[in-house]
């Protein structure tokens, strides 16, 4: 059984990344913006499925009927954990940490239906970024682009000229594992027709 492309779904982020890629994708998409702590440490796995269910959970007081989806994005190196900067020496010193070498990016999806029960999954992408001068991290700071985004960069952005190989979804570096969300549809349409 395929996924309606044209399927109903609220979206638990203010996300213009993610908005896009459902867009996109077809999806006909409300967004609400999820107003929840959200843990910033421990393991990357753990931390981002904790933080996207908590942020469909929040959103389904207001959509009690609807199919939410809640999802976190961090970015970890040698057990790290990089969420968004808080200002350009942090995202300088993420940068930095991140030149030259291999590290991971994780997004937790949480999707919820109307009886409630979540569906979960965390996708993984290795990503490779060239050994980046002092000058190139700090011009690339300058364009702002870094300050909203996990780990300070954005694949679909500027940083994509930093960046020579990956390994996993490209969809989830920008924010979503678009195919781990159509697997989890599917899941939940299939788990939905069996209990009928």
């Amino acid at each position: 059984m395929g996924v309606r492309m044209n399927q109903a779904l609220v979206l638990a982020s203010e996300s213009p990344r993610r908005r896009e890629l459902l867009t996109q994708a077809g999806f006909d998409l409300t967004v609400c913006s999820a107003h929840v702590p959200e843990a910033e440490s421990g393991d990357p796995r753990t931390l981002v499925l904790q933080n996207a269910l908590a942020k469909a959970n929040a959103v389904r007081t207001q959509y009690p009927d609807g199919m939410i989806l809640g999802a976190d994005t961090v970015v970890a190196v040698d057990g790290q954990v990089f969420g968004k900067p808080k200002d350009a020496s942090d995202a300088c010193r993420m940068l930095r940490l991140l030149s030259g070498r291999w590290h991971q990016v994780y997004t937790g999806v949480a999707l919820i239906g109307p009886d409630g029960s979540p569906v979960t999954r965390c996708a993984v992408t290795d990503v490779h970024f060239v050994e980046m001068t002092q000058d190139e991290i700090a011009t690339y700071i300058s364009t702002g682009e870094p300050f909203d985004k996990a780990g300070a960069y954005a694949i679909q952005g500027r940083a994509g000229y930093f960046i020579d190989r990956i390994s996993g979804s490209y969809s989830n570096v920008i924010g979503l594992p678009l195919a781990t969300v159509r697997e989890m549809m599917r899941e939940y349409q299939a788990s939905a027709m069996t209990d009928e």
